[in-house]
């Protein structure tokens, strides 16, 4: 059997194999608390259910569609991006329709990367980047940032190179829940200004923000989308549709047309019906994306201070938007003797039955991923169940 060496060097989603194995002992009747997976814990909307429903009866989820989506809901995503950021210039020819924001992603990086190519990763950084920019032949190159998160131009310019291409934000981020704010996000705009870069901006956390703080897209500095600016959304986390796998990008017109080339061969077309669901839920009533946002800022203001109070785990600055918490756990390894923040995540699995994601996976040393997607009194208990594990090394 001959196995590409792409596909060798390819990693395996460390999330998604966090999730695999909690999922596995949970099915084996082990009391295990999955906090290792971004997924809301809502069911969609049911009004966005019952325009699948109606699309299946009517005959219309049948067929393929154009290949970056039906022109209805480009065009709905067209109207809610330039609602929702202020950009006058967007029409349907500016959106193209992936398989969830993941696709979305893959595509653009398809499509922007040649052989070489090397794209800029603020540390900590999702897990999925890295490894899609080296499938369309890119090379990922990690920035290291400060303890805020967050990268400056001063960051970016230890890094630069004469095949630097693109720069990756997401704001609100995973793993860390941090939000650039409007004057950062203005410095590193002039920045890749400045040396012609390409920016692709994950936005697809932008309407869960807590506590008073406010999300801006780079995409929102200028009245019109800056061709250098590619913006990836989807449904899955403020719709609560990760079942439903709808993603868009949102670009200039010419680049859309090259991914929706692209798209033709990797997808054919997005599932129909999903299109259907995704044109109601940014067309529809918006109520029930604040009740969701609301929950979670209810879980973080619960249970940041509970992670606070567990020996050897500091997070200092409470994240602001996501739903994440990536505290730093470098005391703890200390204080139990453990070595690696994988083998603290494996004992904290099999021991106190939590599932959390190993830090290093996304770039960054000594730390762990905590989602805070589901229920509060599971996260209480989870809370207290790792708070008991670390509390034996005291003694």
């Amino acid at each position: 059997m001959k196995i590409s060496k792409r596909s060798q060097e390819i990693q395996p989603s460390a999330t998604m194999k966090s999730s695999a194995q909690a999922k596995k002992m949970i099915a084996n009747g082990i009391d295990v608390i999955n906090l290792g997976i971004g997924e809301p814990d809502f069911e969609t909307p049911k009004n966005i259910e019952q325009a699948a429903i109606e699309a299946i009866k009517g005959g219309k989820a049948s067929f393929y569609t154009p290949s970056a989506g039906l022109p209805e809901l480009r065009t709905a995503v067209a109207n809610r991006t330039s609602q929702d950021y202020g950009l006058n210039n967007l029409r349907a020819e500016n959106i193209a329709i992936t398989t969830g924001a993941k696709m979305a992603l893959y595509s653009v990086f398809q499509t922007i990367l040649d052989p070489g190519d090397e794209v800029l990763l603020p540390e900590p950084y999702w897990v999925s980047y890295s490894e899609q920019i080296k499938l369309a032949g890119g090379v990922p190159v990690p920035v290291v940032v400060g303890d805020s998160f967050k990268a400056t131009p001063a960051d970016l310019d230890k890094y630069l190179t004469a095949k630097t291409v693109a720069l990756v934000l997401n704001s609100p981020a995973n793993p860390t829940g941090v939000i650039y704010d409007q004057a950062e996000l203005s410095a590193l705009n002039s920045w890749t200004k400045q040396h012609d870069l390409m920016v692709v901006t994950d936005d697809i956390y932008g309407q869960l923000t807590y506590n008073g703080a406010t999300f801006t897209s780079i995409a929102q500095l200028s009245e019109q989308l800056d061709p250098r600016i590619i913006i990836i959304n989807g449904a899955s986390k403020t719709y609560s549709m990760t079942g439903w796998r709808m993603g868009y990008v949102v670009a200039d017109a010419e680049l859309i047309s090259k991914i929706s080339a692209f798209l033709s061969h990797a997808t054919g077309n997005p599932t129909a019906v999903s299109q259907y669901a995704l044109e109601a839920a940014l067309s529809g009533d918006q109520s029930q994306v604040e009740v969701m946002r609301q929950a979670f800022e209810t879980r973080l203001n619960t249970i940041y201070p509970l992670l606070t109070d567990i020996p050897g785990f500091r997070l200092p600055i409470k994240p602001k938007g996501a739903f994440y918490l990536f505290p730093d756990v470098s005391e703890a390894l200390k204080l139990s003797g453990i070595k690696t923040t994988g083998e603290l995540v494996s004992r904290l699995l099999n021991e106190a039955h939590v599932s959390l994601v190993d830090g290093t996976a996304f770039g960054v040393d000594n730390h762990v991923r905590i989602s805070y997607a589901t229920d509060l009194d599971s996260l209480k208990t989870a809370m207290a169940r790792i708070n008991t594990f670390m509390v034996q090394f005291k003694d």
